[in-house]
């Protein structure tokens, strides 16, 4: 766990040096990956359907706004349904105007949320987004959420149905509108993970900010159950088709992602909470203060001293030792001089 933590705070330690350099690479990646999955789906029309205008537009996203991924993704989406029929291009321009104004009104800064949705279905972790969003976020990543949903669920429809639209077997422009709305509206699967996902958001929110202790990890346990009980509910009850086993292990790995979400982002040790009481002139707080966990790396430095000779030092050295030598006499030499004073005071007696 030490080694973890050390680990962490060397990660964190990294990004906070280079985070100038390290965002435009996550939006180019992120960017990347949404358009890649957007043609993958559609792919409709040559022209965008291509690498190269794949990779510019992932470029103009890692110098831009992180919204400018949502425009340049409807943009692409409008473009690949002009190529299916110009009904079907207007039908979704439509659409994502009601969805871009609802988006705007109620979560205008959680464009992340109706970004990561649909590519959380390509990647079969469709559950990992609202229990995020619920922990990191606040409510309104409820609306993002479900607006995602729509748009993925509209791609997915327009996928399905190209063949038909393109071959003529609905001749009329009102057979074909009527044919993109029923199969939109008439979805089972999509009112389920509707429901399901603004209900996991709310719920993980809801938890997330309880003062119990552990309470991330009971808002993530609890939404990824809430989410399988829902989609398994939903199948026996509706007509919806749902792969159940996908679900469950999908839930599961969303479960584990944001485990790890918690140890990066909530890592606290409750053991060591208190509980604090303050009063001012109108109210009364009681607040509970639970420390972080941080490790800090002890830095060790070696270092050498060495001492130099500065001139003139010895001299004064053996200058003081012939001195002390001087002040400090053998005692045999004193011996032989009282011996010798005493044999003169005898000559001078005899004498």
């Amino acid at each position: 766990m030490t080694a973890l933590l050390e680990w962490k705070e060397k990660l964190k330690a990294f990004y906070g040096k280079f985070s100038m350099y390290l965002n435009p690479v996550l939006k180019f990646i992120l960017a990347l990956a949404v358009f890649i999955h957007i043609n993958t789906m559609l792919g409709f029309l040559t022209l965008l359907n291509n690498v190269f205008v794949v990779l510019i537009l992932a470029l103009l996203c890692a110098i831009l706004p992180l919204s400018a991924i949502v425009v340049f993704g409807c943009l692409l989406i409008m473009g690949h349904c002009y190529a299916v029929g110009i009904e079907v291009a207007a039908f979704a321009a439509v659409l994502i105007l009601l969805l871009l104004l609802l988006y705007l009104r109620f979560a205008p800064k959680d464009s992340l949320a109706l970004v990561l949705t649909p590519l959380s279905f390509g990647l079969h972790i469709p559950c990992a987004v609202p229990i995020g969003f619920g922990l990191v976020s606040n409510a309104g990543s409820a609306v993002s959420a479900a607006c995602g949903v729509i748009l993925y669920y509209f791609m997915k429809l327009v996928g399905e149905k190209a063949v038909m639209l393109q071959s003529g077997e609905v001749a009329e422009l009102s057979q074909r509108l009527t044919a993109l709305l029923d199969g939109l509206v008439q979805n089972p699967r999509m009112w389920l993970d509707l429901i399901a996902f603004v209900a996991v958001v709310l719920v993980v929110y809801c938890i997330r900010r309880a003062s119990m202790d552990h309470a991330w990890t009971a808002a993530i346990t609890t939404g990824g159950l809430l989410y399988m009980i829902l989609q398994v509910a939903g199948s026996f009850l509706t007509d919806a088709d749902v792969p159940v086993l996908s679900v469950i292990a999908g839930a599961a790995g969303a479960i584990v992602l944001m485990l790890v979400l918690e140890f990066f982002l909530f890592n606290v040790d409750y053991t060591r909470a208190e509980y604090l009481q303050y009063e001012d002139d109108d109210y009364y707080y009681y607040v509970k203060a639970v420390p972080k966990i941080k490790m800090t790396q002890s830095s060790r430095s070696v270092k050498t001293i060495e001492t130099e000779e500065v001139p003139g030092e010895n001299v004064q050295e053996k200058e003081s030792a012939a001195v002390s030598e001087r002040k400090d006499p053998d005692p045999a030499v004193e011996d032989l001089e009282e011996k010798l004073e005493e044999s003169l005071k005898n000559l001078d007696f005899h004498s």
